[in-house]
């Protein structure tokens, strides 16, 4: 959408605010001039109810998902699962079999391929890459596992909003990569021995993937 279009509608949408709510404070709302803030796909809730949907009855992973989106940087899409506890909290689990939980959804996702897992100094849930859900979505639904309305809905709406990562898996449920990509040989993640444990880097490889919209 062309920027002088897009400030056209802010305005409209600022004036229709301010006829409704005239007095409202500028405090009341939220800014994001304002720190704690993560970029989110506005296809995002639909996004999650069809992972609940892959995960089965009585498993929703939505949750845990949102809250790990919640703390990665979208420039990296990793994560050090260094917080289980903490992380398992705030994703909604609560008692003695809290933890249990969390690391069933994690490895629930991970099996569904909305993320990927390593082990490490924390265990075989050390480190995560969050993937383009777009992408997984797709692929499920090239599988016949993707309810036909919702896949229907969020193909419509990503028009509207001008996503096309459905682009990028081909008919076969591979990545399309640009030239400059197919040219260059498959990197490898290195890896550094500390202490018996291993810490991994360049995640230049996971990015591409990674890229959210």
């Amino acid at each position: 959408m062309p920027k002088r279009s897009a400030r056209n509608i802010l305005q409209r949408q600022l004036d229709a605010r301010r006829k409704l709510w005239g007095d409202l404070p500028e405090k009341t709302l939220w800014s994001m001039d304002n720190e704690g803030w993560v970029a989110l796909p506005r296809l995002m809730p639909l996004m999650l109810s069809i992972m609940d949907d892959l995960s089965g009855k009585g498993f929703p992973v939505s949750r845990t998902y949102l809250e790990l989106w919640s703390r990665i940087r979208i420039e990296e899409s990793f994560l050090t699962l260094n917080r289980p506890e903490e992380m398992a909290f705030h994703a909604g689990f609560e008692g003695q079999r809290a933890l249990r939980t969390w690391k069933d959804r994690i490895q629930r996702l991970a099996s569904l391929d909305f993320i990927g897992l390593k082990s490490g100094p924390l265990g075989e849930l050390s480190y995560a890459v969050v993937y383009n859900p777009y992408h997984v979505i797709k692929r499920a639904h090239q599988q016949k596992k993707v309810q036909d309305n919702k896949w229907q809905s969020l193909m419509i709406r990503a028009n509207e909003i001008g996503s096309f990562d459905f682009e990028d898996i081909d008919e076969d449920g591979k990545l399309i990569l640009d030239e400059e990509e197919e040219d260059k040989p498959e990197a490898k993640p290195k890896t550094k021995e500390k202490d018996g444990k291993k810490v991994f880097s360049n995640l230049q490889r996971f990015r591409r993937s990674a890229k959210i919209k």
